[in-house]
């Protein structure tokens, strides 16, 4: 089975010596399920001819806002759209969970309570997952038809399940502790309060349920997912 991956941003230089870039990294996520990968950087307008051109696919992360005005997220936003008509599984990770959730009709806003950043706990149908987060926006209204599974007291549209086709996901269960690591380094100072940082840090090795996610999501693509 070919899992297409549309890669929305690129991880930082430190990270991507280390772990690799993204599409990388999920692909050592779900290593042992049989499944194949073809990247397409849409970030850098990459894409591919049409949703049938793989078997599943799934979205990354992304240091961009779902709402930007920017071309390749309209056109990411339409190619969505096609992959959910032709009945195709979709995943989605960070910006991945909140482009789905605004191409599907829902509202993703730049958050007033801040930023989640490194361990988080979420609590849902399937019990409580403990997950590296990295956002500060999030969905606010979950499209029509679109099925809460997982939320915290930070984030309530912290899971999302559309039928049996598409699962998504706000935190990052590719992200080990060394990435987090590498973004407390680099993309945090300046960025993130220095407390969430500090606190981030003091629980980096928190062991996370990224197995669990990781089999959710090969579920959906191997349409097993109830």
């Amino acid at each position: 089975m070919k899992i297409g991956i549309l890669q929305t941003g690129h991880a930082p230089d430190d990270m991507r010596e280390t772990l690799g870039d993204y599409p990388a990294q999920f692909a050592r996520l779900l290593d042992g399920h049989g499944f194949s990968f073809e990247t397409y950087a849409v970030v850098d307008d990459q894409f591919p001819d049409g949703p049938l051109d793989c078997d599943g696919w799934l979205i990354t992360g992304s240091r961009h806002g779902a709402y930007e005005d920017l071309p390749w997220i309209a056109r990411l936003e339409d190619l969505i759209r096609a992959i959910r008509d032709a009945g195709r599984p979709l995943v989605g990770v960070c910006f991945g969970h909140q482009i789905i959730a605004q191409a599907l009709g829902g509202k993703v806003e730049k958050f007033p309570g801040g930023w989640a950043v490194g361990s988080t706990r979420y609590d849902g149908e399937t019990g409580s997952a403990t997950l590296n987060a990295w956002h500060q926006d999030q969905v606010t209204r979950p499209p029509e038809g679109a099925r809460k599974v997982s939320s915290s007291p930070f984030c309530e549209c912290a899971a999302l399940q559309y039928g049996n086709q598409i699962y998504t996901v706000q935190a990052h269960p590719e992200f080990t502790a060394q990435a987090i690591a590498s973004l407390l380094a680099t993309r945090a100072p300046g960025v993130v309060p220095p407390d969430l940082i500090a606190a981030a840090q003091d629980t980096v090795d928190t062991p996370t349920t990224s197995q669990a996610e990781a089999d959710r999501m090969a579920a959906l693509f191997k349409g097993t997912l109830s």
